[in-house]
């Protein structure tokens, strides 16, 4: 096994959409249900009923914080599980196709391309336009599923679910809406994303829950086809022994975020601002993404023209700043990213793409670190530096 040799702060740490260190609330709660309470919640003794107890009181507690009823909620192993279910479920339950924009998660996107789905392209500002989705719809017959993510992974842009719901409503009726909103809850009240959709999918590791847990919140009424059979848990929606510790951090790490949220924004919002204002200003090849005042508060995505993330990344290691590329499942294969080329991105500046995001435990400090890092890295790769 590696052996730890630094501490995680003498890191610059800013990969918070790749994943954000866990909380130490969940964290206390997860030891008290991972070594005391071990039944299995599935078993009839008291000792399970228990257990089981405590899964209802977590599903309660996320139930709240989205704004849906207890059970609509059910616990899967991620994000990822959580979008192969509603794409792959919702097509192999009706025999329909799916659609999806082309700035998705590779979770959703794969899916939808393996299946022969119909991808829909994005504006300049990495969204999907609603008339473009609508105009979309009206031309295919028999859809089963219309997948839109909140905010995309890499850029932070954010979805007008509101219209494109309209639009699927109304040429796709009879179609699941799905939103990965993956990357929302930190950032987005999510209730106000559930009043637009028939199901949503979250990953605990986003916002401070342990890895390896995620949520699905299904709408009453939709049905699914089961990606995992087995034992009938979860209403038989989601078979497979329950991790109640991994279920009460995740709930724990969402009602926190959820309560945190509006003055988390507020602080690192402004923390973003400097970021991209900092590399901008003072690297003459660098430029942001997406328009000042749009994207979430978390995420400063910039472009470096001309210069190879590969070689930022490395120079921004060894001054231990931890920042991606593009997704973190796509930046250790340094594959082009497939959300700046559907934007239209020119190729110079796909190259030198770099996403730095925030959380709950970046600090102004961190931000100034990481400027002066890039600044360096930079003017080592002959940038035009001030």
């Amino acid at each position: 096994m590696t052996e730890i040799t630094d501490s995680p702060r003498s890191y610059v740490y800013l990969d918070h959409a790749a994943t954000s260190p866990l909380r130490p609330e969940a964290r206390d709660a997860m030891g008290k249900y991972g070594d005391v309470m071990y039944a299995n919640p599935s078993g009839s003794h008291r000792f399970a009923r228990e257990a089981r107890q405590v899964i209802d009181e977590a599903r309660d507690v996320v139930a709240e914080v989205i704004g849906c009823r207890p059970g609509e909620v059910i616990f899967t192993s991620g994000g990822t599980e959580g979008a192969n279910a509603a794409v792959l479920g919702a097509t192999r339950r009706t025999g329909g196709t799916a659609v999806c924009g082309a700035t998705e998660h590779h979770a959703v996107l794969h899916c939808v391309e393996h299946i022969g789905g119909t991808v829909v392209p994005v504006s300049p500002a990495g969204s999907v336009d609603p008339d473009v989705m609508r105009a979309v719809l009206t031309d295919l017959d028999n859809v089963a599923v219309v997948s839109v993510m909140t905010v995309n992974n890499e850029t932070g842009a954010i979805s007008d679910l509101e219209h494109i719901s309209h639009a699927v409503r109304r040429q796709a009726p009879d179609a699941l809406f799905h939103t990965d909103a993956v990357q929302a809850a930190c950032w987005i009240d999510l209730r106000t994303v559930w009043s637009h959709v028939d199901c949503l999918t979250l990953s605990a590791h986003k916002f401070g829950g342990p890895k390896g847990m995620g949520i699905m919140v299904l709408r009453e009424g939709a049905t699914l086809e089961p990606l995992i059979l087995g034992g009938g848990q979860e209403r038989d929606r989601r078979s497979g022994t329950h991790n109640v510790a991994g279920i009460v951090g995740t709930s724990i790490a969402l009602s926190l975020t959820d309560k945190n949220r509006n003055s988390e924004v507020a602080r690192l919002g402004k923390l973003r601002d400097q970021l991209i204002d900092g590399i901008t200003t003072r690297i003459e090849c660098a430029t942001a993404t997406l328009a000042p005042g749009t994207g979430t508060a978390g995420t400063a995505h910039v472009c470096l023209e001309n210069l190879e993330s590969e070689s930022l990344l490395y120079l921004l290691d060894e001054a231990n700043v931890c920042v991606s590329a593009a997704s973190a499942c796509a930046s250790g294969a340094m594959e082009p990213s497939h959300v700046l080329a559907a934007m239209g991105v020119s190729r110079g500046r796909i190259k030198g793409s770099l996403r730095f995001s925030l959380g709950h435990t970046t600090t102004e400090s961190d931000v100034s670190a990481a400027i002066d890092a890039t600044i360096t890295a930079a003017a080592r790769l002959g940038a035009v530096t001030s």
